[in-house]
Order: C-alpha cells, then sequence, then structure tokens
C-alpha cells in the first residue's frame, strides 16, 4: 500500500509548534522523542491497530479496527499518516492531536501539555486549564474544560464550562461521534486513576473531584454531577469497589446519592455508603469548599457519619414515597416503543418457514443502522451481537445478499452488526466462555447493545440434571444462569432477543391467545418483557399477523404485513389487495397454476392406473410440484371440489380396483379421467392392447352445505362458480 501513497509535503509550510514550550521542552525535541518511541506511542493511541511490516494500520482517528488509515512507522516519513476514508493526513502531532479531538495549531500548547505527561516530563496537569486563549463558540469562550477517559487513558469526551450572563452552562463533546452531545453511556471521571484503586470517593462534578484528587484522595463523579441520568451512567469502572458518595449538602444531593446507591448496589460495588455533610455547614457545601477551608479532608472522610449499604445481598427496596418523588427521565428504549427496554428480553416466535429469520434479520440490520423498521424504532443506532446457530457461513452471506436492503441500511448497520457463522457449541460453562470473550472483543469500547439468540433450541443447556426446553426448571436455569450470564459479561444494561420455534394450535386458540404457540415450558412466557408472534392466518396467502405481547409498556396493535419488492411492509388492514396492486393477480395465477397441476397429476396418475383418496393424494405429492406441504394441498383439494374441479367415484371395482375404505368422499376425479382395464389379445393378430375406460364420478362435494351428494348425471359435468378458481 505505501508505494501507492502521495504523501502531502509540510517541509515548505511554517511552523505551527514554537520552538520552546510551557514545559520546557523545544517541540523538534519532543517530535524526536516521540519518533524514537512511536510503537509505543501508537499502542497507547490506538490499542485495535496492527503493524504490518513498515507500517501500522487502524480503521481510523477513533481507533476503530480497521485499515483505512496507515502511518509510516520508518525512514524519512516516519510518523506521517494519512486515512483514505477521509483524506485527512499529518505528522505525529497532528495524530495525537486528532485522537484527542485537539486542533494541533490553536490547541498547541494543550497538545504539548499532554504529550510532555505521556512521557513522564510533565506533571500531572489539573483542569481546568486556562494558560492559553480557549477557542470560541455561540456561548463565547470556554472558561474551564475536563477530560473524561477510559481506563486505559483513551480520551473519550470532554466536558466544557462557559461562564455567561445569564450564569455557568456545561456543554459535553464526544470524541467518538465529534458531536456536542453527552456519550451514550456517560462515562466516569477519573477512569485511569481509580482502575486499581480499592475504595473511591465519588462526588458531584469535576471540580470537586479534581479538588480532592489534588489531596491525594481517589474521587471521580458521573457526567453532570446531581444531574447525571443515573440509568445512563456506565457504573462499571466501580464494579467490586467500596464507593463512598460524597452529596452536596442539599435536598437535590442527597435523592442524588440514594439513586447512585441503588444503582450501584444492583451492579454489584463491594459496599456503598453515604456521607452526611456537617450539620453546621451551609446549603450547597461540598468537597470542593471542603479544601477551600483548609479543612483536614482525610481525616474527615474517615471520621464522618454515613449510611451504609452494603452488596450482600444487595437487594435494593425503594418505598412508595421515593417512587412517586423520583422524576428522574425514563431511560431510552433501545427499541420503541417500549418493544425492548434496557435489560430486557424480546422472545422472538415462528413456525418453520413463515419467514422468521429473514424478518430478524432485517429488523437487527435496521435496528443496528439506527433505522425505523414498521414503526418500531430504535433511538441510536445500535451495536448488535447475533449469536446464530442454524446457518454456515457461505449460506449466510447468501442469504444477506438476498434481502435486497436498502443501500442506505446497509451502510449505517455495517459496522454495528456483528454475526456468527452456525455456532457449533451449547451454552456450558465452556460456550459461555467463549461467547462471551467473543462479544467482548466485537464490541471493546462501547459494549454492545443487544445479544440475539437464535434458535434457544440449538444452544439450549437445561442444567446438571440435563432437562429439555419444555421442563419448567431447565428453561429457568437457561434463562438465569446462561443468558442473564452473558448478558452481565458484557452489558447488564443490554437487550435480549431469543428466537424460538412455535407449535401448532387451532385457529380458535390463535385468535384468543397466539403467545399459546410457543413452544417449550411457559416458564419463557413468565419471564421475558416482550412477546412477538409472527404466523400465517391464512396458509394460502402470503401475508402475515405480527402480534405483541408488552410487559414495560401499553399494548401494541396488531400488524399484518409481507414482503414487497424484496421487502417488509406493513399492508392495510382492510385492503382487499394486501400487498400491492399487482399482488392479488399473482395470488390468482398460483391458485391457477397449482389447480392446473393438481388436476393434471390426477388425470395422469389414473391413466397409468393409480387412483387416490384426498389424504392419500396430500401424502403423495406433498413437496412436490410447488404444491406445498400436506395441510395446504389437502385445503386446495377441497377447494377444486367445492367448485366442482374434482369430484369422486366409490365403485373402484367396478374398474378392476379393490374397493374403497375408509373414506369420507371417495376417489378423486377429474373430467376425461381414464383407468386401464384388463390386457386384451386380438386373436386375429395376436396384438396385445390395454384398452381404457372413461371414469365416471358417482359423487360431488355441494357448493352450499358441503356435504357428499349423489350425481344425477354421470355424463354431465358441472362447475360451480367456474370463474373464481
Amino acid at each position: 500500500m505505501a508505494d501507492n501513497i502521495v504523501w502531502l509535503d509540510f517541509n515548505d509550510a511554517p511552523e505551527q509548534e514554537s520552538s520552546s514550550t510551557e514545559s520546557g521542552l523545544d517541540a523538534k525535541e519532543l517530535k524526536a522523542r516521540l519518533l524514537e518511541r512511536l510503537s509505543d506511542v501508537l499502542a497507547w493511541l490506538f490499542p485495535n491497530g496492527k503493524t504490518r511490516g513498515r507500517q501500522f494500520f487502524i480503521g481510523d482517528l477513533q481507533g476503530n479496527r480497521g485499515k483505512s488509515l496507515v502511518v509510516e512507522l520508518e525512514g524519512p516519513k516516519a510518523g506521517m499518516w494519512i486515512d483514505f476514508a477521509t483524506g485527512e493526513s499529518g505528522d505525529v502531532f497532528d495524530l495525537w492531536a486528532a485522537n484527542l479531538n485537539l486542533d494541533s495549531q490553536r490547541q498547541f500548547p494543550e497538545l504539548v501539555r499532554e504529550i510532555s505527561r505521556w512521557l513522564g516530563d510533565a506533571p500531572p496537569a489539573v483542569s481546568p486549564t486556562t494558560s492559553y486563549k480557549p477557542p470560541v463558540d455561540e456561548l463565547g469562550p470556554w472558561s474551564a474544560k475536563w477530560d473524561y477517559h477510559d481506563g486505559e487513558g483513551k480520551l473519550i469526551a470532554c466536558v466544557y464550562r462557559y461562564d455567561t450572563p445569564d450564569g455557568k452552562e456545561y456543554r459535553p463533546w464526544d470524541v467518538r461521534t465529534r458531536k456536542m452531545h453527552a456519550p451514550n453511556p456517560r462515562p466516569l471521571y477519573n477512569q485511569p486513576g481509580m482502575s486499581a484503586a480499592s475504595e473511591v470517593v465519588l462526588v458531584e462534578g469535576e471540580k470537586a473531584a479534581d479538588a480532592l484528587i489534588q489531596q491525594g484522595i481517589m474521587a471521580t463523579t458521573a457526567m453532570n454531577g446531581a444531574n447525571a441520568p443515573v440509568d445512563k451512567t456506565d457504573w462499571s469502572p466501580l464494579k467490586n469497589k467500596r464507593v463512598l458518595i460524597w452529596p452536596d449538602k442539599d435536598e437535590a444531593g442527597m435523592q442524588y446519592a440514594e439513586r447512585v446507591r441503588n444503582a450501584l448496589l444492583r451492579m454489584g460495588t463491594a459496599s456503598v455508603a453515604i456521607l452526611e455533610p456537617p450539620a453546621d455547614k451551609p446549603d450547597k457545601w461540598d468537597a470542593f469548599d471542603a479544601v477551600a477551608e483548609k479543612m483536614d479532608v482525610a481525616a474527615f472522610l474517615q471520621s464522618a457519619p454515613r449510611f451504609w449499604a452494603e452488596s450482600t445481598p444487595g437487594i435494593p427496596v425503594f418505598s412508595l414515597g421515593q417512587l412517586l418523588a423520583d422524576t428522574s427521565p425514563m431511560p431510552d428504549d433501545l427499541i420503541e416503543p417500549r418493544v425492548l427496554t434496557p435489560g430486557g428480553m424480546i422472545v422472538f416466535g415462528g413456525a418453520p418457514k413463515v419467514g422468521k429469520s429473514d424478518f430478524l434479520l432485517t429488523m437487527l440490520t435496521h435496528m443496528a443502522a439506527g433505522e425505523p423498521f414498521l414503526e418500531l424504532n430504535p433511538p441510536r443506532p445500535l451495536r448488535v451481537f447475533y449469536l446464530q446457530a442454524e446457518v454456515q457461513y457461505h449460506y449466510l452471506r447468501e442469504r444477506f445478499q438476498a434481502m435486497q436492503l436498502p443501500t442506505t441500511v446497509a451502510a449505517k448497520a455495517a459496522g454495528n452488526l456483528k454475526v456468527t457463522p452456525q455456532l457449533k457449541l451449547v451454552l456450558n460453562d465452556d460456550g459461555m466462555a467463549q461467547v462471551a470473550l467473543a462479544m467482548r472483543e466485537a464490541f471493546v469500547k462501547p459494549p454492545l447493545d443487544v445479544l440475539v439468540i437464535d434458535p434457544i433450541r440449538n444452544v439450549f443447556d437445561g442444567g446438571p440434571d440435563g432437562a429439555s426446553e419444555n421442563d419448567n426448571n431447565a428453561m429457568l436455569f437457561f434463562l438465569r444462569e446462561r443468558v442473564e450470564q452473558l448478558r452481565d459479561a458484557v452489558n447488564p444494561e443490554a437487550g435480549v432477543i431469543l428466537a424460538h420455534h412455535t407449535k401448532k394450535i387451532g385457529k380458535k386458540q390463535i385468535e384468543e391467545d397466539p403467545f399459546l404457540a410457543l413452544s417449550g415450558a411457559g416458564s419463557l412466557r413468565g419471564y421475558y418483557t416482550t412477546g412477538m408472534l409472527l404466523y400465517r392466518p391464512d396458509e394460502s396467502r402470503t401475508d402475515r399477523m405480527l402480534v405483541f405481547e408488552l410487559r414495560n409498556g401499553p399494548g401494541l396493535p396488531p400488524k399484518r404485513v409481507d414482503k414487497s419488492g424484496g421487502r417488509w411492509v406493513e399492508l392495510d388492514q382492510h385492503s382487499e389487495r394486501l400487498v400491492n396492486q399487482d399482488h392479488g393477480a399473482r395470488l390468482d395465477a398460483e391458485r391457477r397454476r397449482k389447480r392446473d397441476v393438481i388436476l393434471q397429476l390426477i388425470f395422469d396418475e389414473a391413466a397409468d392406473g393409480r387412483i387416490y383418496t384426498a389424504n392419500q393424494f396430500a401424502e403423495s405429492f406433498e413437496g412436490k410440484a410447488g404444491l406445498g406441504a400436506n395441510r395446504t394441498i389437502n385445503e386446495r383439494l377441497a377447494v377444486l371440489a367445492t367448485k366442482g374441479y374434482i369430484k369422486f367415484f366409490r365403485n373402484p371395482e367396478d374398474y378392476g380396483l379393490p374397493p374403497l375404505t375408509r373414506s369420507k368422499f371417495g376417489n378423486l376425479c377429474v373430467e376425461q379421467m381414464t383407468l386401464p382395464s384388463k390386457e386384451q389379445v386380438d386373436t386375429d393378430t395376436g396384438e396385445i392392447t390395454r384398452p381404457h375406460l372413461a371414469v365416471k364420478p358417482t359423487h360431488y362435494k355441494c357448493p352450499q352445505s358441503g356435504a357428499v351428494l349423489p350425481v344425477e348425471d354421470p355424463d354431465v359435468w358441472i362447475y360451480h362458480e367456474e370463474d373464481q378458481t
């Protein structure tokens, strides 16, 4: 690839860096030191990158896997890079700046401080930083800035403070999306510092956290402080740690502390305590004020009264008052409206050949693209891991390529939908470990949003007793010890979708309660938050019904759906033509084709001496000549009999055949049908012939009553409703 790269020549460009920096380092010397440690630099900035020969490859400046961005490792061009996907390029300074979302010219002093800190030449800087002129936007210049890093030191987001005439305002910047909004989920502050700590103080706001950090106390905060949405914050860096919550001295601070405590207990901290601020302190007093007062903060933390809540047993309990008083925003649905909520579970059922897999793949692709599908809406592009255990790789890619997905949807979902080829393992302890590892590698930061297992039965582990999916205890074991454990291993707030098969039930049962069709133990239905079922209300038609059962929201009306032009569409419930203008014509043509095939088969088989009752014919030609299943053929025979295309004869012995047994109607008969008689020898010529005898119907099916009635004149063939086939 290097031979095809046209590198930009920066030799004639004006120097963007000054001759010296605030840290006392010469900029050229700093660059030289970076180039000496170029491999370490790239490993730090882009842990997902790959080195091949004299080049380093990564997907983009955000550190995603791929090879669009190329960095030269050796020679006079060492440190120079180009992103073939965007056209961006530069040197090692530009690379570092772009990765941290800094302007390498306007924010060069800050860039140098970051690099010097990494090289070990500068003491840790305390945010906010105001040593150079900040950029200006519609709120004016920012007065403070705080950086949020992950546990490995990679920048996730920045929070800017603005001092406006109306007061302080804060704006978060998402590094991944390069937009002025909070990341989802929202990270915790000071993750590199607290990654190895066993005890952490959680305060309200970055300023308070920095004040404690300067005192040598391990501290963090959630983005937006007491206004932080608890359910949208990633608390996982605090798992298994002892956490002390230091709230501001006001009612809002205590309420926030209680919500956070409950969230941390559910997530799995070792312990959580809420510090009680001194009674003699003013309202809104916090950790920053304590440091400003030159309080011995370490001693205060040891002696201050607190409310303890150990993680074991860890069962959160809420009073009615707490529930009524909690007006915090509801968490965003993963699939609106309330179809899949954070931590929720969909069981999606369907019979074989109903189109369940095609429907599910199409829905997941749209969710991964952040696009609506049949009025099911994701709030953003979802990261979906599809664990499928039915289709091998080559047939899987064939299926995707044949789905006629919209080009824009496929492009948006390309990196967000990860699919396994046919998984040949059971979700036992060993299988769980393999799948969990695959999910974590597929989505590193942030983790997956939706875990899909298709179908349950192919990976089912019923526990030590090895029971089947029909056993309630085995099903509960699978859901709690397998599915939930997988979810917890990657993201406790992820949604789960389980694809499941259905059993045959009567049309009356379908109408009264379609979810009775779900196979296996009834405990499955009692466990999920949403049931979805796809079925055909009429086997002679192509349209399906999609029905919902929601526990976390109001009921959804059923949808009549079908594929039109290769895409799933919702049909007008009251329309006679259910898909589009030519759909009815296509259905009529298919009915006529099946009619002609059936009549010809009955005629040809009889000419060879083979006759059938309706059940015998359906069994003999099931899956042949495009006639479909046994049930479908029987239904078609009944329609043709009602219309007069098929009649019956109950006297096979008159044609030298065995007498009729156990048939309501008799043997099938069509117009001009013949049966071969016994062989005859011409005495004059010795020629052997086998003449055919015309078969005369003895009974017909009454179109009004459906009763079997005698034929009045077997030589006259009467059709009923001949124009409607």
